[in-house]
């Protein structure tokens, strides 16, 4: 069943205008009106109206977006007009301030060339004003034209003042996957086609339309425990429509690759189809394998990569979703393997779910329950149309009935007809016309991003500011008010967490296919973002936001990109150059504020750049970028400099001009032969660092005292995370003294000039109270007494510090410690874990103690630890003493451990009174022999353990 979304469904439009854009106007504007340039005559007052206009509008927007308009297709004309009005009116500011900024830097000219300048500045005058009087003519047409079709603007107004709700936080993303409904049926037969049915080669197809939660179920499948102990290798692939053959033959190397702490073959890069197979073949052949391919659109798909995957007889498999019963039919044939075809939700199962998500219980208030059942049946059985309803729902006042009522009979006249997958877009579009006025840019935004993408949350904040779509709100900064707005929009489960760090934090986040075309078909009606990849659409007359994804074939030069404001490229291949990007290098695109160049092949910094003053976001990330000009200082409105794995290690003078800076992400790694650790550098900072008071992330600055470098961090207020490399003994006291100043400081991660250097910290009497991760590479003399208290801290990382006794007695009081890494950090033979200690560490590293012969752990220390892995210590004589105390544990690894400690474990796994780890799925064994990885899994549930070497 297809899953493409009618334009029709997609056109049934409130006042989606974003009434955000309209504040960043009047930010804008109330910016220029108080610039110290004096404006030329006669332009203040033009200023002056169009910020009363723009009030207006934003008044209107907001009244506006709160009600369902009797004529959608007049009003969504009225917005479209709106919104190129507004559009416009920041074109002509940007353009005026670019002006004022060229005549301000040049106010010194020879008398001769300030005559020029004078008539310049008459001609840039009328040109302004006559812009200006073309505007209020469009602004009064356009009211008048509303006011017309809508004599109900005081019933507006006051609807959007009485629309407040009860934020109700039943967040149906954060509940666990346990609770999730008519997933267990599935679960079970799935993993059962798995892991029995004999040795040959299978395929198991999961089939079904769009939200009906394969991909839900089969990573439940994929992350299973007896899934994982059954298999020696497993790699996770998402196919999407779109695909690039080799794109997903080198992830697929890199995950196996990884799976076995191994690097990928050199030279991948460059390998053609035809190799990386061969790769992947050879790879698997002597392994038993599950491969899975998720959102399988076609059959080309499937012939692409099938002979990738050897028949090795070691009962190996390759599990797929897919929406189309004929790649399900055809691929199981070949294999004589299993079809599973996913149907919807009984209505049991539906009202579970719909419960669960929205009132995190499994009944429904008695004064609710029919209008719940009412939609519910609504939602015909699809998971992701429930859990979209529910997210509108959990954020509503269970008191209000006639909210309840509203909400149903407007959902009621939407969904007619019979079409399930038409009434699924319906309920997602209500799901986006149901959020503030504040998120719809914001979630429409996410349309830039390609299918499948994981969405890395700090970027899409930085990006979110850069774009204006943030307000100011009193008391926080802008990145705090968007992470906000992130929140929101997971618990309204419009987009879904794909990643968390190890204390909780979201790392990234994606959302459903079916949801992205909507939302990108949204974009373009409104004409807010254009996508090109492939395909070689029509591009709008006027282009704001333009997104190139894979190929640049597509991306067309001329007046349409003028105005461009946003400019990111994804997974392009093709170097960039004055050919493949004109306008980028010739300096057009002077109105630009977002440029993002991540993973191109840029080499050079084009001179054009400069000549966007208007930047405010800028990554050059993962390019081959080795410098950045003195040019650099031109762009007076940067927040965003995103220069992390690059060749730069200098950064000019010039940088200390941009007042605007807020995140400086300068630094690469080096990764150490054979191991998972890496080696840091940083940048070298300009004498005046201290001048970019805006900055909350400085990573990785390089230290230097003797310039004063350490000494001017303290005049940085703002910092929130704070990277310093090559610290020598002597910098102690002066990085001391101005971490003592950063009182907003949350991450602090310091890195000496050697491993044998000394980094003195105990000057640091009063660290910030709020720093939640440190980390210490280098030798410490003794621990610093000032750690034990920091009642904040989530992480703690220890390298190079060669401690003795008391450790742990000094850490194990931490209340919010979640994650320990001990580094060549301890240097005595006995390490314990007292009981009481450790209450919420989940995360244990141990690496390279040296000394290190017995591990000890009391009952009742590290009563929550889920993950422990020891590494590289030579002398470990015993198995951890008290190891059985943990009970949820889930995942143990030996890496490069002494062959004697691997044969003891072998011989305790019958030992039930001292061992007794039925509970964790799988122990590890890795090991470095003859240039080959060797990976044992012992099953401590079963009588038995596999190896295999890679």
């Amino acid at each position: 069943m297809s899953q493409t979304i009618s334009n029709e469904a997609i056109r049934k439009v409130r006042g989606q205008m974003a009434e955000g854009g309209v504040t960043f106007l009047l930010d804008k504007l109330s910016s220029l009106l108080h610039d110290e340039i004096k404006p030329l005559r006669g332009v203040r007052e033009e200023l002056d109206y169009i910020r009363c206009e723009l009030e207006r509008i934003q008044a209107f927007l907001r009244a506006a977006d709160v009600i369902e308009s009797s004529n959608p297709v007049l009003k969504n004309k009225w917005f479209r007009q709106l919104r190129d009005v507004i559009y416009d009116i920041e074109d002509i500011l940007d353009k005026f301030t670019i002006q004022l900024r060229h005549d301000h830097e040049n106010k010194f000219y020879s008398p001769l060339h300030k005559i020029i300048s004078y008539l310049k500045d008459i001609k840039v005058r009328h040109q302004f004003i006559s812009e200006v009087r073309d505007i209020k003519s469009r602004i009064s047409i356009v009211f008048e034209r509303y006011q017309s079709f809508d004599q109900r603007n005081s019933t507006l107004a006051r609807g959007a003042a009485d629309n407040t709700c009860f934020t109700y936080r039943g967040d149906a993303l954060l509940l666990e996957e346990s609770e999730l409904v008519g997933v267990d049926k599935h679960k079970s037969q799935l993993i059962g086609w798995l892991v029995k049915d004999g040795p040959r080669l299978k395929v198991v197809s999961v089939v079904g339309m769009g939200g009906l939660g394969k991909t839900t179920i089969i990573k439940r499948v994929y992350d299973d425990g007896e899934v994982k102990k059954h298999f020696d290798s497993r790699a996770w692939i998402n196919v999407s429509q779109s695909f690039k053959i080799d794109e997903m033959l080198k992830d697929m190397i890199y995950q196996l690759f990884d799976g076995v702490n191994k690097q990928a073959p050199q030279g991948m890069e460059t390998m053609n189809s035809h190799r990386l197979k061969i790769t992947i073949k050879e790879f698997l052949q002597q392994s038993r394998y599950l491969l899975v391919l998720d959102d399988i659109w076609g059959r080309d798909a499937w012939d692409a990569i099938k002979h990738a995957f050897p028949n090795n007889n070691q009962g190996s498999r390759v599990l797929l979703t897919t929406r189309n019963a004929e790649v399900a039919s055809a691929t199981c044939i070949e294999s004589k393997g299993n079809i599973y075809v996913l149907e919807p939700l009984s209505d049991k199962e539906s009202w579970t779910l719909f419960c669960k998500k929205t009132f995190r219980q499994n009944l429904s208030p008695p004064h609710l329950e029919v209008l719940s059942r009412q939609i519910v049946q609504r939602c015909s059985g699809l998971p992701l149309a429930i859990v979209a309803m529910s997210g509108i729902l959990a954020t509503k006042d269970w008191s209000r009935i006639d909210e309840w009522e509203k909400l149903a009979s407007n959902l009621w006249a939407e969904i007619g007809g019979t079409d399930i997958q038409q009434s699924m877009a319906k309920i997602l579009l209500l799901g986006y016309n149901d959020l503030p006025y504040y998120l719809k840019s914001c979630f429409l935004y996410l349309s830039i991003f390609p299918e499948d993408h994981s969405i890395e949350c700090m970027r899409l904040i930085h990006l979110w500011i850069a774009e204006g779509f943030v307000k100011k709100v009193a008391g926080k900064t802008l990145e705090e008010v968007a992470e906000a707005y992130l929140n929101e929009l997971l618990t309204r489960s419009l987009i879904q967490v794909a990643q968390t760090t190890s204390d909780g934090r979201i790392h990234s986040c994606r959302i459903h296919g079916l949801v992205r075309e909507i939302i990108l078909l949204k974009s373009r009606d409104q004409n807010l973002m254009t996508v090109t990849s492939e395909q070689n659409d029509m591009w709008p007359e006027r282009i704001r936001c333009l997104s190139i994804h894979n190929t640049m074939k597509h991306a067309k030069v001329g007046n349409s990109l003028t105005k461009l404001r946003s400019l990111l490229i994804f997974g392009v291949e093709d170097s960039l150059s004055a050919t493949s990007m004109p306008l980028l290098f010739s300096g057009d695109l002077k109105l630009l504020t977002v440029l993002d160049l991540r993973g191109t092949l840029l080499e050079v910094v084009p001179d054009g750049l400069f000549k966007m003053i208007h930047l405010r976001y800028l990554s050059l990330r993962d390019t081959k970028v080795k410098s950045l000009p003195s040019s650099i200082g031109k762009l007076r409105n940067l927040e965003t400099l995103d220069l992390k794995r690059t060749g730069v290690a200098e950064l000019p003078p010039e940088i200390s001009k941009l007042q605007q800076l807020r995140h400086l992400l300068v630094y690469r790694y080096e990764t150490e032969p054979y191991m998972p650790y890496h080696y840091l550098n940083g940048f070298k900072a300009p004498l005046r660092i201290g001048e970019l008071q805006s900055l909350q992330k400085l990573c990785f600055v390089e230290s230097n005292d003797s310039n004063g470098i350490l000494g001017e961090l303290a005049r940085l207020q703002q910092l929130k995370r704070l990277g310093i490399t090559k610290l020598k003994k002597e910098d102690g006291e002066a990085l001391c003294s101005s971490i003592e100043t950063l009182r907003n400081l949350r991450s602090l991660n310091v890195h000496s000039v050697e491993e044998e250097e000394i980094i003195d910290m105990q000057y640091l009497s009063s660290p910030p109270k709020f720093l939640q991760r440190l980390y210490l590479h280098g030798r410490l003399e003794e621990l610093p007494s000032w750690i034990s208290s920091l009642h904040s801290l989530v992480k703690l990382y220890l390298r190079w510090s060669h401690l003795r006794d008391g450790l742990c007695e000094s850490l194990g009081d931490l209340p919010n410690l979640v994650e320990l890494q001990l580094r060549q950090a301890f240097k005595g033979q006995t390490l314990s874990f007292k009981a009481g200690t450790f209450q919420k560490l989940k995360i244990l590293f141990l690496d390279e103690l040296e000394e290190l012969r017995w591990l000890e752990m009391e009952k009742g220390a590290m009563p929550i630890l889920g993950e422990l892995t020891i590494s590289r210590s030579q002398f470990l004589e015993e198995v951890p003493s008290g190891i059985q105390h943990l009970k949820d544990l889930k995942t143990i690894k030996f890496f490069d451990m002494p062959d004697e400690l691997n044969k003891m474990i072998m011989a305790k796994r019958q030992d039930t009174d001292s061992w007794n780890l039925s509970h964790v799925p799988q122990i590890y064994f890795i090991k470095w022999k003859k240039s080959c990885w060797e990976r044992t899994i012992l099953s401590i549930g079963s009588a038995s353990n596999k190896t295999a070497s890679k």
